[in-house]
């Protein structure tokens, strides 16, 4: 199997990074499109309409009915058509990201993500997901390039709610222990091959920032503040995650993240808290060193993501519904094969219960 890397062509970051978002996207396009909800709208709207101004660039600001839906990405799509557009830009949140990707790929034009929360790794990937208009999922879309650029500024990150950067750290934090697991299996990674040693490196990064960095920006985040650390675990969360997942491979963790959307009681948590809790499930699974265990613990509790099943809202535990849970996670195709043994429903239910006691 051939060994294979993929990113996107750009990556900025910074505070007010968006002042010079016109004269980065010039390259890809004189005609933009943008699409914002109404609040990111109010947020930054007339800051990039400026940016473009400057830069004597095109830019028509649409906005962002909220779900990326088929309906919405062939209304944009038209939009887009009518207008010309020569480059897709992005700015919000997760669907609005992927339905700037789903635009620009069916009209084959560049993509520029401009994330407002450092929540997900997703952002940087090369992958769309498509809902209904209900807001239930549909399906992915698989895109055959990662976007032209991604814009992160920093400030307006920092500005965010806190709890969507501890999120983001969640997410992140599964990556190398997942992309380790992948490596001794043998597996192949969502960019179609076995992953490369610069990616494997990417995603070990990725961990130790969030153990240097991760509490200290929190503080920072708590006060609406940037710092060295803040900009550290933006990047961790957003590009060395990013790369470190798509280029390295997931395995357990976020298998379990998404064997737990069986539980009613866990809907109320952001993905990256969930994650956080099937890597310690990933942990106990492969029977990793208690020093490495007790590190992601102390992690965990410093910067508040939770550690077992109360604190995710499980009042009592049922022992039906884990085993849904762990039957869930080990389903056909799920990423939890490929770990570098055989899983089976029982051991999932066996490290699901012994994390729980562990991080209680």
């Amino acid at each position: 199997m051939d060994k294979i890397i993929i990113s996107p062509s750009k990556y900025v970051q910074g505070a007010n990074a968006l002042n010079s978002i016109g004269e980065y996207v010039k390259p890809l396009g004189q005609k933009a499109l943008a699409i914002a909800d109404d609040f990111v709208t109010g947020l930054v709207g007339e800051q990039v309409a400026q940016s473009f101004a400057a830069s004597e660039g095109e830019l028509l600001l649409e906005k962002f009915n909220g779900e990326c839906s088929r309906v919405e990405i062939d209304r944009l799509i038209a939009i887009a058509e009518q207008n010309e557009s020569e480059v897709i830009i992005g700015i919000g949140g997760g669907k609005t990201l992927d339905t700037a990707k789903a635009i620009a790929f069916y009209r084959n034009v560049p993509v520029v993500v401009v994330p407002t929360i450092a929540s997900t790794d997703a952002p940087t990937s090369a992958l769309a997901v498509i809902y209904t208009e209900d807001s239930e999922f549909s399906e992915y879309l698989m895109i055959p390039r990662n976007p032209n650029m991604v814009i992160m500024d920093s400030k307006i990150i920092a500005g965010a709610p806190v709890r969507l950067l501890i999120s983001g750290m969640g997410d992140a934090l599964s990556t190398y222990f997942e992309a380790r697991a992948n490596a001794r299996s043998g597996g192949q990674t969502m960019a179609g091959g076995a992953p490369t040693r610069a990616a494997q490196a990417l995603a070990k990064l990725c961990y130790e920032t969030l153990i240097e960095d991760g509490l200290k920006a929190k503080i920072a985040a708590e006060n609406g503040l940037t710092s060295p650390a803040v900009e550290n675990i933006i990047e961790a969360n957003t590009y060395l995650s990013g790369i470190g997942f798509e280029s390295s491979g997931l395995a357990a963790a976020h298998a379990v993240h998404n064997g737990l959307t069986k539980l009613e009681e866990c809907h109320h948590l952001f993905h990256g808290e969930k994650v956080a809790f099937g890597t310690l499930v990933h942990l106990v699974l492969e029977n990793a060193p208690m020093e490495e265990i007790q590190e992601v613990l102390a992690f965990c509790k410093s910067v508040g993501l939770p550690t077992n099943l109360h604190m995710m809202g499980v009042k009592e535990l049922n022992m039906d519904k884990l085993m849904e849970v762990a039957a869930a996670s080990c389903a056909e195709g799920e990423t939890i094969h490929n770990m570098p043994f055989e899983v089976t429903a029982d051991s999932v239910f066996s490290a699901i219960l012994t994390a729980h006691e562990l991080g209680k």
